[in-house]
Parts: C-alpha cells; structure tokens; sequence
C-alpha cells in the first residue's frame, strides 16, 4: 500500500518508471501471495533426517494459558493456542521434547496439547467435531510421568485402532492436573473402550480409578471440556 501515493506521483512523469514500479509492485505480489498460505500453514514439509526412526504419523505440539473464569469463544480460544513445532521422527520428538517445560512444572491454567499434524486441538475441527475424549483427573505431581507415558504409548502406535486416535492434551490446574485422549468417532463404543483399557494400562492406574468420557458435541453446547462428564471405572 505503501507505493500507491508515489506511483500516482509517477503518473505524469517517465512511463518506463511507471512500468518499473508496476513490475516490482507485481512481483512482490507473487511474492506475498506465495508467501501467504506457507505462514498460515507449514513453510516446508517435515520429514524424517537421514537415519532417524519415522514416526507413523507426523505430530504437532502446541500450548495455550489463559486467564481462568474469563468466557472463552472458540475465536479467542484459536487465537490463544501456540503451535511449538511439528516432528516426523522419534528423533524429531526427542529435540522438542528434552527443552520443553514438565506439565508438573507449569503454573497457572496451561495447556499441553500433541495432536496429530493438520488436527487443531479445537473440539470444533473437522477431524475432532465427531468424537469425544477419555478424561483422568490426577491428584498433583502424577502429570508429567503420566503425559510421558501417554504420548509416548500415542507415538508408539499402543493404542491400536487404526487412526481413530487424534490427539492428547495434559491440562494443569489450581486444584488437580488432568489429562485428556481425544478420538475420531464417540459413537464407536467398541473403539473407545479399547482406548480406555489401554490408557489404563499405560498409566499403570489403580483398577478403581475414575475415568471420564465427554463427546466433543457435549463440549461446544455446555462450553467446557471437563463439567458434566459420563464416569465410569
């Protein structure tokens, strides 16, 4: 926008100019416009380096805080979430991994989330909007051994039903932490009772352990991730 004023300035003056000027001002356009959609996706494909150990699926983490009791729109939610990187490899994983914040560490109302690459952790994303969550309450300082074992059970492929599974987040509280499995398909009771014994296990969580299951559909229409839950043990 800036050249506008200077190329009407130009307009009684050298057409060669006027063409110079209009030929940049096209260029940087082609430019910009390639530029555009690289920043609001991904610049460049990420694959596994030479000799690394590919992961099946490629995986993006991402944070969000925000200030508790304050209303959420899912807008202002979008907004608040922060893409850290997106890995290919067990390598990959590693890298981010070993200079990130524990869960155990964080303070506030914070947000770990490590979704599988193209799926935002938004209950309204295409691949989200018809499943639901496995939800476990943990008392304080279980978080970070518990997000560890999960997402690494998740990268590992241990849950074992197919790409039902979409993602999980670790959410750390004033009065407890909680962790979350998000999957594709709620309806699919065969499904997600088979990520829920498995989520058992990787946990390695006492038999009477409450377990929560929350349909993302339920989520939009009360605002929340966590109230009005289904228990089961």
């Amino acid at each position: 926008m800036a050249d506008t004023p200077r190329l009407k300035d130009d307009d009684s003056g050298d057409h060669d100019q006027n063409e110079e000027n209009n030929t940049q001002k096209d260029s940087e356009k082609e430019k910009n416009d390639r530029e555009k959609p690289q920043s609001t996706t991904k610049r460049k494909a990420v694959v596994p380096g030479p000799a690394e150990h590919p992961l099946q699926y490629n995986y993006t983490f991402w944070y969000s805080r925000r200030t508790p009791g304050r209303p959420t729109s899912s807008q202002s939610y979008e907004q608040n979430i922060k893409q850290i990187g997106t890995f290919a490899s067990v390598e990959q994983f590693w890298r981010f991994y070993s200079h990130m914040v524990r869960p155990g560490d964080l303070t506030g109302h914070s947000d770990f989330h490590l979704f599988k690459e193209g799926i935002k952790p938004m209950w309204e994303d295409d691949a989200n909007k018809n499943g639901g969550k496995w939800i476990i309450r943990l008392r304080k300082g279980l978080a970070s051994r518990c997000w560890e074992n999960l997402i690494l059970a998740m990268l590992g492929e241990q849950f074992m039903v197919g790409e039902e599974i979409c993602g999980a987040v670790v959410s750390v509280r004033f009065q407890e932490d909680i962790i979350s499995i998000w999957n594709k398909t709620a309806s699919d009771q065969a499904t997600t009772a088979r990520i829920r014994d498995t989520l058992r296990r990787v946990l390695n969580l006492p038999p009477n352990t409450i377990m929560e299951y929350k349909t993302h559909t339920d989520s939009i229409k009360d605002n929340s991730s966590f109230r009005n839950t289904k228990i089961t043990l």
